[in-house]
């Protein structure tokens, strides 16, 4: 029935996703095996991309020739650009989408890829040979030869749903949960571990008095996530926002005897960053009320996503703890929240290319290495498809530096230093944040997509000439000067001190208070130059002049790191002869075997003396 492919995915969600379509539009021949055909692309939790950091990583993927930020595009039902009040660094781009849209957008999206074949089994098992994968073997017992397989098996290995004292096998709600797989992978010498994550009821929108909550429109003129030429809706769907208070908490209270994480039921970690609604009462007993959004799961339904409400208490608890919440005093619950608990394996067990380091050309992508949250698993499907395909076609493989992208230092944190709690990307967590802005995605990385064959000629000469452009802005405010007359009105206007005589429009826009358009009302040579440009290149413009000084800084430290990163260090290097070093060093860098010096210092127990140590003796 099959032929042999040159990349075999296991899972069809996010990271799934991204890896067969990244594989296959390199020219990989690839399956993709789901245990259901209907729910590819499901968004499990909320129905929503991007946000803090994670809308940098959906620029990123979409930059590098990934389909996440088209399909979020082709899906949005309200578009949001967080954090404005706050430097570019800081900017982060959020959809809420419309859940069945987005599935069905993806699925058409990998249906016209060329290469993709589909096949709707569970894998039980990995046929291996010699330390290499050779294919995959299903519950029916067919077996799949294969060059490479990456893993993407999200919450089912082992899944375990909790609600209240009711616990249950699945990967999903009204979805098996998958076997075999860990069984075989920790007998093959890997650790495995178990995590925890939750998602919160869905209720019945037609049921809710939205007269009590404050209304939370999206921004006007609402923007987009992909570098293509998409269409979103100029219409938007409203959002809520509501919150709890002490009568919700009490009652929340009344079913902690009964709560899986209280009673130590649930043994896995759940996501520091995205806690439970019963976690939050118990942790922060002080706050009296916590905030709930009140979100819509699509254009055409009535399904309304409690966002802020995760739970595992027993259903009755929810219900009623739901129904003294202001506006969802006559809530209907379409389904309880719940808990699941899965299989994971501690990602230190990989390279840097998502490769095992026990088993050759296999890949583990997504949750499976401890991350939570769609854009990191995306990240890590897109990254684990280019180089699996790389792998079997001997390309030279894919490591992107800390210094040039958010899937960089999430890729680089994971392998590096491990997680003992759900993964989430945050903007802190970037050294470089502010060289790795959602503005210049395509800047930083289009070229490297190209060079994939995943971006087109006509991309790359389009980000080419955003740059041209911008550049060519940043030039004439350098050299054209704007006298005391022409401006000094509108600075008083936007409280800024005058000039005392003409100077150059750079140094007016480097101001805090005042942008490149307010400009353009003082100066028509300015106002006339900006016309023949799009919003996007004037703003990129504006970005370069205000933080000019501050590139420059950032691109040196970066230059002084690129030492380090550059200081490659032999895999098979015996660090036991290192007396100098110590025993926590040498333990933690012969588990890791990291790749570079840089690698090295981000080792969680190697001190600066060890680095010291190490950089001494490779320079001899």
């Amino acid at each position: 029935m099959f032929k042999k492919y040159d990349v075999i995915v296991v899972g069809a969600g996010h990271a799934g996703c991204e890896a067969a379509a990244a594989a296959a539009n390199m020219g990989s021949s690839v399956l993709l095996i789901t245990m259901n055909m209907n729910t590819i692309a499901q968004m499990s939790c909320n129905p929503a991309m991007g946000g803090v950091a994670k809308g940098q990583i959906v620029r990123e993927i979409d930059a590098l020739g990934g389909y996440s930020g088209i399909i979020t595009d082709k899906s949005t039902i309200q578009f949001r650009m967080l954090n404005m009040s706050k430097g570019p660094a800081m900017w982060s781009p959020r959809a809420q989408t419309d859940r069945m849209r987005f599935a069905e957008e993806w699925r058409i999206a990998l249906e016209r890829t060329p290469n993709v074949d589909f096949w709707q089994d569970m894998v039980s098992s990995l046929i291996v040979k010699d330390n290499k994968v050779c294919g995959v073997k299903t519950s029916i017992g067919v077996e799949i030869e294969g060059e490479s397989v990456v893993l993407t098996n999200g919450t089912f290995l082992n899944g375990l749903i909790h609600i209240g004292e009711k616990r249950f096998g699945g990967g999903r709600t009204g979805e098996k949960s998958a076997t075999g797989l860990t069984e075989q992978l920790t007998t093959l010498g890997f650790e495995a571990g178990r995590m925890k994550t939750g998602t919160p009821p869905r209720v019945d929108g037609r049921s809710l008095n939205y007269s009590l909550m404050e209304e939370q429109w999206g921004d006007q003129g609402a923007g987009k996530f992909s570098y293509t030429d998409t269409v979103i809706s100029t219409d938007q769907r409203c959002c809520w926002v509501t919150y709890t208070n002490p009568d919700v908490h009490e009652t929340l209270k009344e079913g902690f005897e009964k709560s899986p994480m209280f009673t130590g039921r649930i043994k896995g970690l759940g996501p520091r960053y995205c806690p439970s609604i019963e976690d939050k009462i118990n942790r922060f007993a002080e706050r009296d009320r916590h905030q709930i959004f009140v979100e819509p799961e699509g254009w055409n339904t009535c399904e309304i996503y409690v966002n802020g409400f995760s739970t595992s208490l027993p259903e009755d608890v929810q219900y009623r703890a739901l129904t003294q919440i202001p506006g969802f005093e006559k809530a209907k619950m379409f389904r309880p929240g719940y808990a699941i608990e899965y299989d994971f394996f501690p990602p230190t067990q990989l390279e840097l290319t998502l490769e095992t380091k026990l088993i050759k050309n296999l890949f583990f992508a997504g949750q499976i290495n401890g991350t939570t949250g769609y854009e990191e698993a995306g990240s890590q499907g897109l990254m684990a498809g280019i180089n699996a395909h790389q792998k079997v076609h001997d390309g030279h493989e894919l490591i992107l530096k800390r210094s040039e992208s958010y899937i960089g230092v999430l890729i680089d944190d994971l392998v590096t230093k491990g997680t003992e709690e759900p993964y989430r990307m945050f903007t802190s967590r970037a050294e470089h944040r502010l060289l790795l802005r959602q503005d210049n995605a395509d800047i930083r990385l289009s070229p490297i997509g190209h060079e994939l064959g995943l971006i087109s000629d006509e991309r790359l000469d389009k980000v080419n000439k955003k740059i041209k452009d911008s550049d060519d802005i940043v030039a004439h405010t350098k050299k054209t000067s704007i006298g005391m007359a022409d401006v000094n009105g509108l600075l008083e206007e936007l409280g800024t001190a005058p000039i005392p005589q003409a100077v150059k429009m750079f140094n007016l826009i480097s101001r805090p208070q005042i942008g490149i358009n307010d400009l353009r009302k003082a100066s028509t040579d300015l106002n006339e130059l900006l016309s023949n440009y799009d919003q996007q290149t004037i703003e990129q413009a504006e970005i370069k002049i205000k933080y000019e000084s501050y590139f420059e800084k950032e691109n040196e430290i970066v230059e002084k790191m690129k030492k380090m990163e550059d200081r490659s260090i032999d895999p098979n290097f015996n660090y036991q002869t290192l007396g100098s070093l110590s025993k926590e060093a040498r333990e933690k860098l012969l588990k890791i075997k990291p790749k570079t010096l840089g690698q090295a210092s981000r080792i969680s127990g190697v001190s600066p003396s060890d680095i010291s140590v190490l950089m001494i003796h490779i320079t001899r």
